[in-house]
């Protein structure tokens, strides 16, 4: 059977919250999703959710200092794709107290740098993504203004 493979924490249990109301302050991201053979839909974007905010394949010591409900990305919602056999959209909410205020560079290096070669899944893309009004307030533009920019 392919599915987990040793070492790989399972994250539905903590990363899987449809329950939860998004907030509008909320990062909120759409990824396309196919998950590996015997691995759930909702396993996979709870894996995303994870590895894309405070989960690691391993217990850290530091885990204990820290509120893990403030930080972590919540896999709220999962559809199919129509038309597409075993892809699915997760749907995945940040707070905005996990990114460094005003750096492009830091959101999208947190949102996407580490999924991708996730072995939960066979392929993953992201797909849509909102970014709140509060978060885009601290970007502080180009230096010289925009007419120089151009």
């Amino acid at each position: 059977s392919v599915g987990f493979k040793a070492g790989v924490k399972e994250y539905k249990l903590t990363y899987y919250t449809p329950e939860y109301e998004t907030k509008d302050t909320d990062i909120l991201a759409a990824f396309r999703v196919t998950p590996q053979p015997g691995v759930p839909p909702e396993e996979a974007g709870a894996a995303v959710a994870a590895e894309s905010s405070t989960g690691t394949w391993t217990t850290v010591w530091t885990d204990g200092l820290t509120s893990l409900d403030r930080y972590k990305g919540r896999c709220y919602h999962i559809e199919p794709v129509p038309g597409e056999e075993d892809q699915f959209i997760a749907y995945v909410a940040y707070p905005l107290d996990l990114f460094e205020e005003g750096s492009v560079t830091n959101m999208f290096t947190s949102i996407v740098g580490n999924v991708f070669g996730f072995k939960a899944l066979r392929a993953l893309r992201l797909e849509d993504l909102r970014i709140p009004t509060a978060y885009i307030k601290t970007f502080q533009g180009p230096p010289h203004g925009i007419q120089v920019e151009r």
